[in-house]
């Protein structure tokens, strides 16, 4: 039997085997004491799945930091040889700097188009609104790598006379001069055009949870500011939009921590060529082209030190509006 065929046996077998260890687990909790049983039953049940999570995150995790200390083929411990050469690389300095370009700019852009696209769809109202909602939401549905072939041909430029990119199809059909938008040397301009495509694609995912967080600010409050004599604009920036915060801050820090760690515009546009690369791309290369494993570690490491405390505070923010509801 191949391994093709074998795979649905062995699935069916560990849910069964799943099935009868937790169903066991049950029978032996309510053969004990109640008040034993009751402190034991949320652990004995939770237990596997902890076990599982252990094995699949957190040791993983660990080896993670330790190849960090290795050399490239991880059979010698060189402290912090690995982090003392990436911070001595200019390369990986402009790497580090267009990762923080992106972080700082493509989470704020997507939650500042997303409440005002949230805001004008919302005054339509019907029929209208739904139908520009699916429309702006309509790029989630593609993958980064179907976003990225989509505007690398929209960015695309040729040598010769003819323009198949729509951006330069426009720019000659207006007189001006066809341009490279990818592979040229122009500060950060190939990693804004970049920032377009995972804001094109993210800001219907924004504009989504900001739209039900606008519709569930009460009408009273809004009314109670127009009768203080309250223009839109102030109704908005006064009432609305410190009630919609707690969303707002949720879907920038969400995009943000896709923005740390993006790969797939990137590899499928310029494949971090032209001063666009980030530390994902960096990290593919080191492991899988460059095949060092400590210097890729060692990235992973720094990208999860940055990551962390964002996705800490993201869980004390989600409690906060917990405790509000």
């Amino acid at each position: 039997m191949s391994d093709l065929q074998a795979a649905p046996i062995y699935l069916v077998l560990a849910l069964l085997a799943t099935f009868v260890g937790y169903w066991l687990a049950n029978k032996i909790v309510e053969v004990t004491p109640r008040k034993f049983a009751k402190a034991v039953r949320p652990y004995l049940f939770i237990g596997p799945v902890l076990v599982l999570v252990g094995f699949t995150l957190l040791y993983p995790t660990f080896e993670t930091v330790r190849f960090s200390f290795m050399n490239a083929d991880s059979t010698e411990y060189v402290g912090l040889e690995n982090y003392g050469k990436l911070f001595g690389d200019p390369q990986f300095l402009t790497t580090l700097s267009n990762t923080l370009l992106w972080v700082a700019i493509v989470p704020a852009v997507t939650v500042v188009c997303g409440i005002g696209i949230a805001t004008l769809t919302d005054k339509l109202g019907g029929r209208r609104e739904t139908i520009f909602k699916a429309i702006i939401f309509m790029p989630m549905a593609i993958s980064f790598i179907a976003a990225s072939s989509i505007w690398k041909l929209t960015y695309s430029w040729n040598a010769g006379n003819l323009q198949v990119g729509m951006l330069n199809a426009i720019i000659q059909a207006f007189g001006g001069t066809p341009f490279d938008f990818l592979q040229n040397d122009t500060f950060a301009l190939n990693s804004l055009l970049l920032m377009v495509v995972v804001i094109w694609a993210n800001v219907g995912f924004s504009m989504t949870l900001i739209s039900a967080a606008i519709k569930g600010v009460p009408e009273e409050t809004i009314e109670a500011g127009a009768l203080d004599g309250a223009t839109g604009w102030q109704s908005f920036y006064r009432i609305v939009l410190p009630q919609i915060r707690a969303t707002a801050v949720s879907v920038f820090i969400t995009v943000l921590i896709g923005v740390m760690k993006i790969f797939d515009v990137i590899w499928g546009m310029t494949g971090g060529n032209f001063h666009t690369n980030v530390l994902a791309v960096d990290f593919y290369l080191n492991y899988f082209v460059y095949l060092n494993t400590g210097k890729a570690t060692a990235i992973v490491v720094l990208l999860m030190l940055a990551i962390v405390p964002v996705m800490i505070y993201q869980i004390r923010t989600y409690r906060k509006q917990e405790e509000l509801r």
